[in-house]
């Protein structure tokens, strides 16, 4: 990866210091955007998604707006993917592990010489990300290791792909860059409690369980007051509807501790109450850039202690056969209330926006890749465009930079990266 540092920045390190980390070329090739809408549905493949008689709106959206038919999930798990979304990078973590809340103590792990953050084995809470020229695991076509199935191997990109560790990693994602710029941004999260996301590990919308937030407060409800002899409870019964694993700005040090009021976990909010997603869209107050994580119930990904509707898939094995068809069809109807409610916000009339409709990655089977759809439905420009030029989450990001007129970042800067042009053209 080749990254230049604005002559401005050069000077202002002469004179004592950059604010500013390390950044490629801003990217060109699309209109500057007003706001985009980014929503991340989970664990399902092209295939999967692609004609499921479960999924009518999806389907439609495929038929009507802008589909990525070449497009790649990067890695497995899913807080992999959504740190290469935001951020352009893996960060040296591949895995699903809770955040170390506020631990200034540990050492992030994009510095040097630093394990990389698994699931299996067991590596630990992942420690706030920060820090400029750190270095990122690397992505193997294959992945041979048990990390994430007992059958390994599993496919990375295409199965054929891969790409290496990086060195110049910076520890920021796209909200860090926005607020430099001036603009904003906001992460949506379903099933998010009242009380906020800071220390919330995850929640059913009323009860939590989580680590020690900002003010030392440990956020795990107290299940054995609220158990009697008649009815227990325990932590054991919260269904997972909010996961911090589809929140990635959470992991990392400029949120959490958030000495900056727009680059904080203010900015999390769930999709219902005053400042909730709805609302934000009826007001038409919502920022720039949204990022927008469904309920664990409602993006597809399904729980196993929920209701029959939420079950898991039955099968993990690259097919529609194996679905639970009810999770089909309740995460195309969570969708298609999403964005019919874009849609009816002012800013989607008054302001050039886009919306992008994308799964983290494929559901674990063993197929020969980690394909996955993606919708781009703009209010302007072509539609009906399909695309089959190779894409991957480091196009989004980059697509993501060049909507934004910010530099690229990390992985969003290789030379075989490229702006997704064709799907947002004027």
């Amino acid at each position: 990866m080749k990254k230049i540092i604005l002559a401005a920045c050069i000077a202002a390190s002469m004179a004592g210091g950059c604010a500013e980390a390390a950044q490629g070329r801003v990217p060109d090739g699309i209109p500057t955007l007003d706001h985009v809408f980014v929503i991340m549905m989970e664990n399902h493949a092209y295939a999967q998604v692609a004609g499921n008689p479960q999924a009518p709106f999806i389907n439609s959206m495929m038929a009507k707006a802008n589909v990525a038919k070449n497009y790649f999930g990067i890695a497995h798990p899913s807080s992999t993917n959504y740190l290469e979304v935001v951020g352009g990078s893996n960060f040296n973590n591949l895995s699903d592990q809770y955040p170390d809340w506020h631990n200034t103590a540990c050492i992030p792990n994009i510095a040097p010489g630093r394990a990389t953050n698994t699931d299996n084995p067991s590596t630990g809470l992942v420690c706030p990300i920060s820090g400029n020229r750190g270095t990122d695991a690397p992505t193997p076509a294959l992945d041979l290791t048990m990390n994430e199935t007992s059958a390994p191997p599993l496919a990375n990109i295409d199965g054929k792909k891969s790409i290496p560790a990086d060195t110049n990693i910076d520890g920021i994602t796209i909200a860090d860059q926005l607020v430099r710029a001036g603009k904003s941004w906001k992460s949506y999260q379903e099933g998010l409690p009242l009380i906020g996301a800071d220390g919330v590990n995850v929640s059913d919308g009323f009860y939590s369980v989580g680590g020690n937030n900002a003010a030392g407060v440990n956020v795990t409800s107290n299940f054995a007051a609220l158990s009697t002899a008649g009815n227990p409870v325990s932590a054991a019964n919260v269904v997972y509807l909010y996961a911090v694993k589809h929140n990635p700005f959470a992991y990392f040090k400029s949120v959490q501790e958030g000495n900056e009021p727009e680059l904080s976990l203010h900015r999390v909010a769930s999709f219902e109450g005053e400042h909730g997603l709805f609302a934000d869209l009826k007001d038409g107050t919502v920022p720039n850039f949204a990022f927008i994580a469904p309920n664990q119930c409602n993006d597809m990904h399904g729980r196993g202690n929920g209701t029959a509707f939420c079950n898991y898939d039955a099968d993990d094995n690259g097919t529609q056969a194996g679905l639970n068809p009810s999770l089909i069809l309740q995460g195309d109807l969570a969708l298609q209330r999403i964005v019919t409610a874009i849609k009816a916000s002012k800013v989607w009339a008054e302001r050039k926006s886009a919306i992008v409709v994308l799964w983290d990655e494929n559901d674990y089977s063993t197929q020969t890749s980690n394909q996955v759809v993606t919708i781009v439905d703009t209010n302007y420009g072509p539609h009906r465009v399909s695309s089959t030029k190779y894409y991957n989450h480091y196009s989004l990001t980059k697509t993501l930079d060049a909507a934004f007129n910010l530099p690229c970042l990390n992985h969003a800067c290789d030379s075989n990266v490229d702006v997704m042009a064709d799907l947002f053209k004027q």
